[in-house]
Parts: structure tokens; C-alpha cells; sequence
């Protein structure tokens, strides 16, 4: 359910990586409907990134849409010039951007692949912290991250993943030393996430019966998770697995 409308200048202002599919759009989404204004990040795919700037303008926010490989530096910082002379303000970035790459040995991981894992799942997070970070340094603000399961359990056919999600943890708690008391730093752990017309079968490399919690997670399992950090004014350095119990085992 959306809140009370507010003027757009009293909304708070999300950036959301990745925004224009899968669960970067139903974060920025739910931002929206929480009633935050968003800044839809894409690098590739601009129509669905327009389509979810004209969803989230019906949620009556506002939301525009900017380009930005986060793989590139001078392409993030471009982004949230633009971000802040759009909104004025920045007060969250959801670090949600990534790739999971196609199952390989570890002998027949090219440098291509695991330079392109490393810098989209990893540096490009880095690359945006520090960006948001200078702009929320007097003011204030919060920085979620998008980790993963994979960041604390060995996938073998998918090591570049697993390396560069437990970078993201790592890079977690350190920004969130580093950046305290002004920002806060948190990131979330998903486990196996269904996206109805949006999964693969690699997607599923577990049975169901083998979570603890016996089902897949929803969308809403993890934007619950998000709202709620989003919120969160004393905790920080956090990893939150939504995982339905996989961490343990």
C-alpha cells in the first residue's frame, strides 16, 4: 500500500543500480510505494528502465531514469551528478546490480569472465559507495548492498560469483566502520529468488525440500527485507540472509 502522497521535495531520494529488471525493479518499486522519490539505474535496458519510471510515477513519486555502467567510474559519477541536481538530496543507494554468470569449471574461467564478474558484482558497488558516500557525508544517509548467499557458501562452478559476493560482505562491514555515524551500511544475503517469467534453470540448483523453510522466496520476502534497513537507524556492518535457513546448513 503506497503512504499518504508528500510533496516531492519532502520524499526521500533512492538510487536503486540495475533498477530497470528483476529485483532492482521491484525494489525501486517498493521504495516508491513506500514513498521515496528513486533514481532508476540501467545500463542495457532502457525501455524496461522507462517502463519502471512511468510505474513508479503512477505510485505518485517521482522517478527518472539515468544510464550508467557501474563498471565505469566516470560513468557512476556522472550518475549521481545527475541524481542530485534532478532531486537536490541523496539519502539511499541499493547496491543491487550483478551478473550471475554461466556454470564453469574453474580451469576454463577466461580472464574475460572473471575481470567482468569481479568489476560488475564487486568493484561496481565500490565504485558507487564512494560516490553516494561523498554526497551523503554532512547529511547523512544509507547504503544497502545486494550480497548473496553465494558470498558464504562454495559454489564450484561458480567461484568468480562466490569471490566477488564475499567481497561485497567484506566491503560491507568496512564502509560501515569507515562511514559511521553519518551513514549506515547494510547489505542483504538472498538465497534461490523466483521471479515469475524472469528465472533460469541454473536458478534452481537446489530443491526445494533442502531449505529449511521448504519453499523459494518471493520478491516481497526481500523488499520486506530492504524497507526495513531502509528504516533502520541503528544497525549497521549487518549481513541480512533471506535465505529461508540455507545459511545454516
Amino acid at each position: 500500500m503506497a503512504v499518504k502522497p508528500k510533496k516531492s521535495g519532502e520524499r526521500k531520494v533512492a538510487l536503486v543500480t540495475g533498477s530497470g529488471r528483476r529485483l532492482g525493479r521491484q525494489s525501486a518499486i517498493a521504495l516508491a510505494k513506500d514513498g521515496w522519490n528513486v533514481v532508476v539505474n540501467y545500463a542495457h535496458s532502457a525501455k524496461e528502465a522507462a517502463e519502471a519510471v512511468k510505474e513508479i510515477k503512477k505510485l505518485g513519486a517521482d522517478a527518472i531514469a539515468i544510464k550508467a555502467d557501474i563498471q565505469n567510474s566516470k560513468q557512476v559519477n556522472r550518475m549521481f551528478k545527475l541524481a542530485i541536481k534532478h532531486f537536490g538530496r541523496l539519502d539511499l543507494l541499493v547496491n543491487n546490480a550483478a551478473i550471475f554468470p554461466p556454470a564453469k569449471k574453474f580451469t576454463e574461467i577466461s580472464d574475460e569472465l572473471w575481470n567482468h564478474v569481479i568489476s560488475t558484482n564487486l568493484t561496481g558497488q565500490f565504485y558507487c559507495a564512494r560516490a553516494a558516500a561523498k554526497v551523503m557525508e554532512e547529511r547523512g544517509g544509507k547504503i544497502i548492498n545486494f550480497a548473496s548467499l553465494g558470498g558464504y557458501q562454495v559454489w564450484q562452478e561458480h567461484i568468480s560469483y562466490n569471490v566477488a559476493k564475499a567481497g561485497v560482505v567484506m566491503l560491507t562491514k568496512a564502509l560501515a566502520k569507515a562511514l559511521a555515524p553519518k551513514i549506515t551500511v547494510n547489505a542483504i544475503a538472498p538465497g534461490t529468488i523466483i521471479i515469475p517469467g524472469e528465472e533460469s534453470s541454473e536458478i534452481r540448483h537446489i530443491e526445494e525440500k533442502k531449505i529449511p523453510l521448504k519453499r523459494y522466496g518471493k520478491t516481497g520476502d526481500i523488499t520486506s527485507a530492504l524497507l526495513y534497513l531502509a528504516h533502520a537507524d541503528y544497525v549497521t556492518g549487518q549481513v541480512l540472509h533471506v535465505d529461508g535457513g540455507r545459511a545454516v546448513l
